[in-house]
């Protein structure tokens, strides 16, 4: 299965994540949502809890690893326009990785004095920048990274 086309979910029975294929069973508002692993087959499904469903982004941070949604990710940033050459402006910023308005971005930034917010709106150069993110958690295993 090609990588965008994944999602990622706790199960119901023991809290751990399974990356599979989403499914749904069941009546409107009595639904079940299942992954069938990649390893497995269509018969071979494991209960999720709906509200840890991750779409994968089909991207990669700098050390390879998937970028999921609901991923917290860290970044060198540079600060707000103006600031980029002051020496010992640079800092680590965090962000949460979203789908919005149509394609991934980032929000709950830990610091509002992002650099990386005004390249959000440039779509190939906001593309470029997640080779330089490094995923460091997600917002239900580790919401602490955001507190600021």
């Amino acid at each position: 299965m090609e990588d965008r086309y994944l999602c990622k979910a706790k199960r119901t029975d023991n809290g751990e994540w399974i990356i599979g294929g989403l499914v749904r069973y069941g009546f409107t508002g009595r639904e079940k949502y299942y992954i069938v692993p990649n390893y497995a087959s269509d018969l071979y499904a494991l209960e999720i809890d709906p509200s840890t469903i991750c779409w994968c982004t089909g991207l990669r941070d700098k050390t390879g690893k998937l970028i999921w949604e609901n991923d917290i990710v860290s970044f060198e940033d540079t600060g707000e326009e103006g600031y980029e050459y002051k020496e010992g402006f640079d800092f680590v910023n965090k962000a949460k990785v979203e789908f919005a308005e149509g394609r991934w971005s980032l929000t709950d930034f830990a610091s509002d004095n992002s650099g990386v917010m005004a390249e959000m709106y440039d779509h190939a150069e906001f593309m470029e920048f997640w080779q330089y993110c490094e995923v460091i958690g997600n917002v239900f295993d580790n919401p602490e990274l955001l507190e600021v």
